[in-house]
C-alpha cells in the first residue's frame, strides 16, 4: 500500500513546469539582492556581520567578493531555469544560499529558509527529466512521468508552513488587530493605497484573513470543488503581500507551487500543450526506498516537531526570540527599543558607556537593541575588542523594549555580565527578563 501511494508513476509536467519557475525566481533572486542593493546593506557595508550562533566561521567574502558570490547563485538559477547540469546546478545553488543564510540574520526571514527547504528539494527530485537542456543532450533520462511522493512531499511541506503560520497568529495581540494596524501603520507612504490601508476594518480584515488564508488554503486547493477559488485567493493574498509588504521573491513561489495542486492535464493544456500525457499507473521501485522512506518520515517527524519548541523555553516567545526562529512564525510582531552597554573595567573599576550604533550599522543596531542573541553577540565582539587593547571589561546591558502595544520594559538585567554569560540553543537565559503583558488574565508565561 506504502509502496504504491510513494512509487506509483504520476504525469510530471506540474514538476517541470514549476522548475522552470522556480530557476528563473531563484535566478531573479541571486542578481535582483545585487541590483536593489541587498548585497552592499547586509553583507559589504557592515564590519561586523551577525551570523547564526556556531556557524561564525562563515563569513562575507571580502572586498566587493560577495557581489560575485550572488552572480553565481544567479547563474546557477539560470540554467536550473534551462535544465543544464542540472543536478550541480541545483546544488550548488542550495549550498551557496544555505551558507548566505547562515553567515547573516540581519535581514532574517522564515521566508530564505523555506526556500533552503524547497532547494533541497528540487535537489533531490527528477525535475531535469523533460523540457531540459540535460534531456535533449541525453534522450535516455528523458521521461514523462515521475514517483508520487515528489507531489508528496511538496504538498505536506506547504501544509506545515501554512498551518503553523495560521495557529502562530492565534494569540491575543494578532486578534486584536494590534500588529496588523502597526504593520500597516509604516505602510502609510505606499501611493495610491498608504492612506487607505489605515482604516480599522482594513486591519481587522487583514488578522481574520490571514488567520483563515494560512489555516484553508492547503485543504481547499487539495479539494477539486473548491481549488479555483482557493486558487483566486491565493493569487489576491500573495499579490497584495508582494505589492504592500515588499517580500521578494516568495510570493510569486508561494503561486508557482500552486501548480503541484492541479491535475497534469489542466497544466500541460496551459504551458506544455505538444507534451505528450502520462496515462499508465506503473509502480516502479527504486533501489534506495528502504533508505529514503525512513529519512523522508524523520525529516516530516522534525518539521513538525521543531516550530513546537519554544514552549520548551521560559516565557514568551514573542519576548524573549527563543525557539522564534525555523518555526513559521511570520510577521507576527513589531519591537522597538533601545540599549546601552555599561562597560567596567575589571582592573580599575572605571566605567564607560557604549552605544552599539558607533560600531555596526543603524538596522543591526535595531536589531541588538532588542533581540538577546543579537545583543550576546555584539557584547562578546565587544569584549574581545577591548581585549585586544589589553582591557578586562565587564559588560552589562541597559534599555527597554516594547513589543507591539505592551508598555516599553526592561528586556535584559541590568546586573548581569552579559561578557561573562554562554550562549545555550536548548535552555532559556535567565539574564533574559520576564514578560509583563497587558493582558492582565494572560499568564505572562503564555507562548502564543
Amino acid at each position: 500500500m506504502l509502496n504504491k501511494l510513494l512509487f506509483k508513476q504520476v504525469d510530471n509536467t506540474s514538476l517541470v513546469v514549476f522548475r522552470v519557475f522556480f530557476g528563473l525566481l531563484i535566478c531573479l533572486e541571486g542578481f535582483g539582492a545585487i541590483f536593489t542593493g541587498w548585497v552592499k546593506r547586509t553583507f559589504i557595508d557592515p564590519d561586523f556581520t551577525f551570523t547564526f550562533i556556531g556557524f561564525e566561521w562563515l563569513q562575507p567574502l571580502p572586498g566587493y567578493g560577495m557581489y560575485f558570490y550572488f552572480s553565481l547563485m544567479g547563474i546557477c538559477g539560470f540554467f536550473v531555469m534551462l535544465g543544464y547540469k542540472y543536478r550541480w546546478s541545483m546544488g550548488f545553488f542550495t549550498i551557496l544560499w544555505t551558507c548566505a543564510y547562515l553567515m547573516q540574520k540581519t535581514s532574517y526571514n522564515n521566508h530564505y529558509y523555506l526556500l533552503i527547504l524547497l532547494c533541497v528539494f528540487m535537489w533531490i527530485v527528477p525535475a531535469h527529466h523533460y523540457l531540459s537542456i540535460d534531456a535533449k543532450k541525453n534522450p535516455k533520462i528523458r521521461k514523462i512521468h515521475m514517483p508520487n511522493w515528489v507531489l508528496i512531499i511538496f504538498i505536506l511541506q506547504l501544509f506545515i508552513v501554512y498551518t503553523y503560520a495560521s495557529i502562530a497568529k492565534m494569540y491575543p495581540d494578532w486578534i486584536s488587530g494590534d500588529v496588523t494596524s502597526n504593520l500597516m501603520a509604516g505602510r502609510r507612504n505606499l501611493p495610491i493605497v498608504g492612506e487607505f490601508l489605515q482604516q480599522k476594518w482594513i486591519h481587522y480584515t487583514l488578522t481574520y484573513v490571514g488567520i483563515g488564508f494560512d489555516l484553508l488554503v492547503v485543504p481547499g486547493l487539495l479539494w477539486k470543488r473548491t481549488r479555483i477559488f482557493f486558487f483566486i485567493c491565493s493569487i489576491i493574498f500573495h499579490l497584495f503581500n508582494s505589492f504592500v509588504l515588499h517580500i521578494g521573491i516568495f510570493p510569486y513561489m508561494s503561486l508557482a507551487l500552486c501548480i503541484f495542486f492541479f491535475k497534469p492535464e489542466t497544466i500541460r493544456s496551459i504551458f506544455l500543450k505538444n507534451k505528450p500525457l502520462y496515462q499508465g499507473n506503473e509502480v516502479i521501485l527504486p533501489p534506495f526506498r528502504n533508505i529514503a522512506v525512513p529519512i523522508f518520515t524523520i525529516y516530516f517527524i522534525f518539521q513538525i516537531l521543531l516550530p513546537l519548541r519554544h514552549w520548551t523555553f521560559k516565557d514568551d516567545v514573542l519576548w524573549t526570540e527563543e525557539g522564534h526562529r525555523l518555526s513559521w512564525r511570520m510577521m507576527l510582531r513589531s519591537k522597538t527599543g533601545y540599549v546601552q552597554l555599561k562597560v567596567v573595567d575589571q582592573k580599575t573599576g572605571n566605567i564607560s558607556y557604549v552605544n552599539p550604533a558607533t560600531y555596526i550599522t543603524p538596522k543591526q543596531a535595531q536589531r541588538v537593541a532588542v533581540k538577546p542573541d543579537m545583543l550576546w553577540q555584539f557584547v562578546q565582539f565587544l569584549k574581545k575588542e577591548y581585549a585586544q587593547k589589553g582591557t578586562e571589561v565587564k559588560i552589562y546591558a541597559e534599555g527597554r523594549v516594547r513589543v507591539n502595544n505592551h508598555p516599553y520594559q526592561k528586556l535584559f538585567d541590568p546586573n548581569i555580565n552579559l561578557a561573562a554569560e554562554k550562549w545555550s540553543h536548548f535552555s532559556h537565559h535567565d539574564w533574559i527578563l520576564p514578560f509583563e503583558s497587558k493582558y492582565k488574565s494572560i499568564p505572562t508565561t503564555s507562548k502564543k
